[in-house]
């Protein structure tokens, strides 16, 4: 079987059905295949989640493309997760009930006893299930999760909309809110895709002079159209001299998944500035030792979030106009809406909409 085909069951489920579910799970590279599955009791601490939307991520290439230790068991890819809960494990806390609107994000919640999690340290968390990857995730009808990664979603918010705010929108909150720039900085989003789309529009809000760096002029307009006060084309102009004419930046958040491009962005940092890296690339990125010790300059990765750094996140972007840009899948669609996804045709996120 080809690496782009899945399977279909004799019988499939059917939505309407109670007792059952569809999901799609993956195994091998890119090995989808349509399953009905039995709802059943959540385990004790957990809760059985209704979903009503589905972001695709880059990150869920752990469990399609096979990067699993086990990549021969079947798992249900998906950790841009929004939908209701319909049954409560045993020891649940009270304050979460049937009916709530809920999400999930990469990070599935925290053990609460791990010596990070004694020290307050919850998204190091030792035992802490990553959704769709380590745990099934949300490319399917129904999901089951820990409570202590649960997420209130604010009433004002659309599934279909806020999906991939649970986790591209939170790695760009935390990764601008965590910097030491103040408002009025000079901060640089490099890369226009599913996530700097969102960087763009996060720093703007915080108070920014904000920077798009990208390959090309085409996205130039749109860098504008988001909210950015310059454009930088990264084929015409070394980035890092560029951002030394404007000022040196304070902030830069690298997001393209290439270290080799994140290399000269360095040089482009202001005083005690920080490079942020939020896109995962399998080269290394090459940073000369002037570079940091010249300026006290700092390169520093940031991971998503906890729960409730999620929850101030979706206020912040109901507040402030904060939009993801997506392409809306049915579920039954979910492998051709990943191959949207990793060929880079995606504008900006994809999203999976187990109603239809």
């Amino acid at each position: 079987m080809s690496d782009h085909t899945y399977r279909v069951p004799t019988h499939p489920a059917s939505a309407g059905q109670d007792s059952t579910y569809r999901a799609f799970t993956v195994t091998g590279r890119r090995q989808f295949t349509l399953v009905e599955r039995e709802r059943h009791e959540p385990s004790p601490g957990q809760v059985r989640i209704r979903i009503e939307a589905c972001g695709i991520c880059h990150t869920d290439v752990l469990a399609v493309e096979g990067l699993r230790p086990d990549p021969s068991a079947p798992i249900v890819p998906g950790h841009e997760i929004i939908g209701v809960i319909e049954a409560l494990g045993d020891g649940v806390d009270p304050t979460w009930q049937v009916g709530d609107r809920v999400g999930v994000g990469f990070l599935g919640g925290q053990d609460t006893t791990c010596q990070a999690c004694r020290r307050g340290d919850f998204v190091n968390c030792s035992d802490q299930p990553q959704t769709g990857t380590g745990i099934d995730g949300g490319y399917a009808e129904v999901t089951y999760a820990r409570a202590t990664g649960l997420v209130r979603i604010p009433p004002g918010l659309d599934p279909l909309a806020g999906a991939p705010l649970l986790c591209a929108g939170l790695t760009m909150y935390n990764a601008l809110i965590s910097a030491s720039a103040r408002p009025g900085s000079l901060v640089a989003v490099q890369g226009i895709g599913g996530l700097g789309h969102l960087g763009i529009q996060y720093a703007r809000a915080l108070g920014h002079r904000v920077v798009a760096i990208a390959r090309g002029t085409a996205k130039a307009t749109l860098a504008a159209e988001l909210g950015a006060h310059d454009y930088i084309d990264s084929t015409q102009t070394d980035p890092g001299v560029a951002l030394r004419q404007l000022g040196g930046a304070a902030v830069i958040v690298a997001t393209a998944a290439s270290g080799a491009s994140m290399s000269p962005l360095l040089p482009g940092l202001g005083r005690r500035g920080e490079l942020i890296v939020v896109g995962a690339a399998p080269d290394p990125i090459q940073v000369a030792t002037g570079d940091l010790i010249f300026g006290e300059h700092v390169v520093r990765g940031s991971l998503t979030g906890t729960a409730i750094e999620n929850e101030d996140n979706l206020h912040f972007v109901l507040d402030h106009g904060i939009r993801s840009r997506n392409e809306v899948f049915p579920l039954s669609e979910a492998p051709k809406a990943y191959q949207h996804m990793i060929n880079g045709d995606a504008r900006f996120r994809v999203v999976l909409d187990p109603t239809t």
